[in-house]
């Protein structure tokens, strides 16, 4: 009787920490998204952002896009070794100037 009781405590332990070392590489595999300038390391502004290498960086303000295009692999580097996954650039189908154009069907100017 002795002897199931140590192999159920055994078996219990041991699936108690497979369960614990599963949860923890399931943290460090969740994507980081990126909430600070890796220029300036304020907190961003969504609507600036530096369009490079088909990846989006979103900065402080303006003033940092200039020096993101300027070097985009070492910003990539530095936020990528981090750990942080940068959104992809979009992709659109028209640009913003044909959306508009194409709006105003139906009359002429």
């Amino acid at each position: 009787m002795k002897r199931r009781k140590i192999m159920a405590i055994l078996i219990s332990t041991i699936l108690g920490i497979g369960l614990i070392s599963a949860q923890a590489a399931e943290k460090k595999t969740e994507p980081k998204k990126q909430t600070t300038c890796p220029v300036m390391g304020g907190k961003i502004n969504k609507a600036q952002y530096a369009d490079v290498q088909g990846k989006r960086i979103y900065v402080c303000c303006p003033g940092c896009i200039g020096k993101i295009k300027a070097a985009p692999d070492k910003y990539i580097k530095l936020l990528e070794d981090k750990g942080i996954v940068l959104d992809e650039t979009p992709k659109t189908g028209k640009n913003e100037s044909e959306k508009k154009s194409n709006s105003h069907a139906g009359h002429h100017h």
